[in-house]
């Protein structure tokens, strides 16, 4: 029986970027308008709650008027001839509108939230989270994100799927977020890789890498022809 080889993807904020979702670490990005400190580390939420939930609320609604782009679609259009694992930084369920069919968030879902109390549960959101919002343990709704200082549930996952992997691919990212830029380390030196981001990421000492710097939408119409020529 044939067996599709396998495409794992690493994506990245620039990939929401084309779909008009803003960043934290674009010059013109959240972090302009956001202090980190106050609405993506458990301290921040400790400290003003509904701040949060105002952000986070936000984040969503503009998450639902965004439309996939070619990326996301392109991306998809791999799995005619490929089984295409993608490993996701972003929140926001682009990658499975855009038609992708096995998707892995390292950093959480912004259309499901959890109690504080339980990380195992979760519920889905498509409206805004309010304060007294609470789950069947009977404390506060959160959104489900991994913030900054939390653990990285899904990263045991995610590593397991890139030593899986015949080609692996980073796209969007400039790999500067821990422990997600670590996963390049998990594939095999042998292993043709590719790397697609607009700015120039460090990462001359892996072998077997192609560097292709474009924005996301244009890398993967070019990685479809490396792959089907």
């Amino acid at each position: 029986m044939y067996k599709k080889k396998h495409i794992v993807v690493l994506s990245g904020a620039g990939v929401s970027a084309e779909s008009g979702l803003k960043t934290f670490r674009d010059s013109d990005g959240l972090r302009n308008g956001y202090d980190v400190h106050e609405v993506a580390i458990p301290g921040g939420w400790q400290k003003n709650p509904q701040l949060v939930l105002d952000f986070y609320n936000e984040r969503r609604r503009e998450v639902a008027a965004a439309k996939p782009n070619a990326a996301h679609t392109g991306l998809a259009a791999l799995e005619k001839d490929f089984d295409v694992p993608i490993i996701t930084q972003n929140i926001d369920d682009l990658h499975e509108r855009g038609g992708s069919s096995q998707v892995v968030h390292l950093h959480g879902e912004i259309f499901k939230m959890r109690s504080v109390a339980d990380v195992q549960t979760m519920y889905e959101i498509m409206g805004d989270i309010k304060i007294g919002d609470k789950a069947v343990d009977g404390t506060q709704l959160r959104p489900y994100i991994v913030w900054f200082e939390e653990e990285v549930p899904m990263m045991e996952k995610a590593v397991k799927i890139v030593q899986d992997a015949d080609y692996f691919v980073v796209v969007g990212t400039s790999l500067q977020v821990y422990p997600a830029a670590s996963l390049l380390q998990y594939a095999a030196p042998f292993l043709p890789k590719f790397i697609i981001d607009k700015k120039n990421s460090a990462v001359n000492n892996y072998s077997n890498l192609t560097l292709l710097e474009m924005p996301a939408t244009e890398g993967v119409k070019a990685l479809s022809k490396y792959l089907i020529p």
